[in-house]
């Protein structure tokens, strides 16, 4: 399946595009904003994840552009971001995650897109659109988050426990998404977080408080 960007994000989306290639990195827009674009929800925020260094990536686009000292760089997180005209743009290596029992603080290593995609919290944010030449519009969805669009479903993309368990503020994000999109959530997904709601009390009030604000 083929993925359209608007005219105005080509501007910005065929320079990333054109670097990821010069650097031989797979380079992918990932998460909310292929999402809402498929369900024609407004968005301006696009995040791109390499295989490769996200930093490097953001620093060349930056240089590409003539922007290189708007480049906001987060090393701690391994992340980086820059904005074009009304468009937000945050990069990031492909990554796998491991967390520990008492904290959703993951330990992190460098992963492919397929790692990534399956640390994602759920189906619908698990989508992927290649931006390297050969396969510039790809979309890659292995857990089948377009039906789980038009179904209207909230779905982890892997065992419930799990995914709830690693990063318990999941569960409240899969509440807000029900919410704001008017979804319904998949019936193991919800018997997920009644058994690991417990969890929650590792997550700090000021997050939980910002996810009630937003639902």
């Amino acid at each position: 399946m083929k993925f359209y960007f608007t005219e105005h994000e080509l501007a910005i989306i065929k320079r990333v595009g054109e670097v990821a290639d010069e650097l031989q990195y797979e380079t992918y827009v990932v998460g909310g904003f292929v999402r809402d674009r498929l369900i024609n929800r407004e968005t301006k925020d696009i995040d791109i994840v390499c295989v490769g260094d996200g930093i490097n990536l953001a620093t060349k686009v930056g240089e590409k552009l003539g922007i290189h000292n708007q480049v906001v760089v987060f090393k701690r997180f391994g992340t980086a971001m820059l904005r074009h005209e009304d468009m937000e743009l945050e990069f990031v290596g492909a990554r796998k995650e491991s967390y520990a029992e008492d904290s959703r603080k993951p330990d992190v290593e460098p992963g492919t897109l397929e790692d990534d995609q399956l640390r994602r919290d759920f189906t619908i944010n698990a989508l992927a659109v290649s931006l390297n030449k050969e396969t510039f519009g790809q979309l890659i969805d292995p857990f089948n988050g377009i039906e789980d669009l038009k179904n209207g479903l909230i779905k982890t993309p892997t065992a419930p426990d799990k995914t709830f368990s690693d990063d318990p503020l999941r569960m409240m994000r899969g509440v807000r998404f029900a919410s704001q999109l008017n979804y319904k959530i998949d019936p193991n997904t919800f018997e997920g977080i009644q058994r690991n709601c417990e969890r929650l009390k590792i997550i700090s009030a000021e997050r939980i408080t910002e996810e009630l604000n937003k639902i």
